[in-house]
Parts: C-alpha cells; structure tokens; sequence
C-alpha cells in the first residue's frame, strides 16, 4: 500500500429506488483512476456510510475492488459507534479485497484520549492492512493532536498515513517536525490543499475530484512540483467549488457538480435531502459560473509533470 496522491473519497450514488448503484460506481472509478487517481476511498463521510448497512458496505468494497483492484488500492472508511461494529467491517473489508483502510473516531459517542485511543488501535489491530487515521475535529468532535498521532503510530506498525483534516495547516507541519518522515501525511479539505502540499503533505483525500478529476490531479500536481504560479492561477478558478467540500451540506453539493457535469446525480439517502429553492439556486449560479470559466483540460504529463 503506497499512500500518495489524489485519493478520491467517493460519493455514493444512488438509483431512483435509493439503492446503490453499482454498474455506475465501477464506470465511475474507472474515470477517476484513467484521469490519474491513486486510490480509492470508500463510505466515508462524503459516501453517507452513516446511512449504509453493513451489508451494503461489504457489498460496495466488492464492487470497488473488483472494478479497479488491480489498478490502484481500494481504502475502506471504517467508522461505527461501537468498537465490535468497527472491527466487524475492519475485517469484512480485509475478506473483500481492500488494500488499506481508513480509521474513523466512533459515531456519536465523544471519547477522551484514553477512549478513542483504545478504539482505533483496536480496528488498527484488527487486521494487517494499512491504515490511514482519519483526524477531524470538526466534524467528528474529536481531536488527535500531533503528540497524540506519534503515539499511534509508535504503537501500530502498520499505521502509514494520517489524513489531517482540522484545516489547521501547521498540524501537518507539527506531525512531521515529530514523526521523523515515517507517516505519509494527506490533505483532508478540498480547500487548503495548495497550503497543505506546501507544508508537506504528499497526499490529497478529496471531494470534488468526483466531478472533475483532470482539475483536481493536475493541480495536486503542480503544487508538488512547485509550479507557485500554475498552481496558483488553477487554484484561483477551483476555490469557490472546493469550499463546497467544508460545508454541512457538502454531500448535496459535491453530487450537484457531479450531475452538472454529466457524471453522477444528485440523489442522497435521508436524513440529507436534495437542495431546493434559494439554496439551489445559489449554488446552481456558482457552479455555472465556474463551469463557463473552466480552464481547458490536460493531463499532468501534457504539463511536463513526472510523477
């Protein structure tokens, strides 16, 4: 498992019936890996895994590794509000094929250090796979400090990445400073990516790479090779769609742009529902706009970029 790149956290798409769409996840994944994807993520935040069954994740961790397995590494999300539950999916995503996963603090209940300490390291253990540990805040409520990440991985050999999602670009800097290179740090908000590479991170889980992919790969790209000025100018265009991903709402809005550009709907399972009037609206205009203004496409290679 080599943990580097644009990794997408994909969305889950649903049929009319709300049941997941499998024939579309595998043309989906395909497009993300043929447009230079390194990875896969799947049913986290951004894939409603709250709102799945246990059944439908062991089935979507099929469905993901079976239609690009060979080509880039499957990461199953694993988040659950008990320990067992999470370790029970730890394990069926080991039995379906992924390559690595990606540890969730426990739904719900906000544990102390000692708590979510003792959560992760069981669904570390639970298997061989690699793991990234997911740290967000904001979103979850609970916050692994830099300190707190290195005893993680002082205890866990098999703990090779952190996706740092606080927004606070100097805690990639502070696990780095503490780790001595050993953790592949990702970016985990769509919106510090620049900042978060020029820090050090190697890696980018993101969001609106479901819908533009060529956008979201060439820019990781030129930010890790330093091209200040390319990079800036793509960011530039790209910022008001990637702010789409630090929202409440980012689930509804990131499967809009799908839809908008043709790959994907905009379905969602409740308690999400569809935007509807003033708040389409609004991100209907901005979506538009940045779609009559996209810069043209290209490849990282047409750019002179080695990867």
């Amino acid at each position: 498992m080599e943990w580097k790149g644009v990794m997408p956290a994909i969305t889950t798409c649903f049929d009319e019936s709300l049941n997941i769409d499998h024939e579309f996840t595998a043309r989906h994944l395909n497009w993300l890996v043929d447009n230079g994807c390194t990875g896969i993520v799947t049913n986290g935040s951004l894939g409603e895994g709250g709102a799945l069954s246990f059944d439908e994740k062991n089935a979507l961790w099929k469905t993901c590794v079976e239609a690009v397995g060979e080509r880039v590494p499957v990461v199953a999300a694993i988040a659950a509000m008990s320990t067992a539950d999470a370790i029970d999916q730890a394990k069926a995503a080991e039995d379906a094929g992924c390559e690595g996963l990606m540890v969730l603090p426990p739904y719900v209940y906000r544990g102390d250090w000692r708590e979510t300490r003792a959560h992760v390291s069981a669904v570390i253990k639970a298997t061989s796979l690699s793991c990234m540990l997911y740290n967000n805040p904001i979103a979850y409520g609970t916050d692994f400090l830099p300190e707190q990440v290195i005893v993680l991985a002082n205890e866990h050999d098999n703990l090779h990445a952190v996706k740092e999602s606080s927004t606070d670009v100097r805690r990639i800097t502070a696990i780095k400073s503490l780790d001595e290179g050993r953790l592949d740090v990702f970016v985990g908000i769509d919106d510090v990516l620049v900042e978060g590479v020029k820090a050090g991170a190697v890696g980018w889980v993101a969001g609106l790479v479901n819908a533009m992919p060529v956008e979201s790969v060439k820019l990781f790209d030129l930010a890790m090779a330093g091209r200040d000025e390319e990079a800036a100018e793509l960011y530039r265009w790209f910022l008001p769609l990637l702010r789409m991903d630090t929202v409440p709402k980012f689930v509804q809005l990131i499967k809009l742009v799908q839809e908008k550009v043709g790959m994907g709907n905009a379905r969602v399972r409740p308690p999400r529902m569809e935007l509807k009037g003033a708040e389409l609206d609004t991100a209907l205009a901005l979506i538009d706009a940045a779609l009559e203004t996209r810069p043209k496409a290209a490849t990282a290679q047409e750019f002179g970029i080695d990867n």
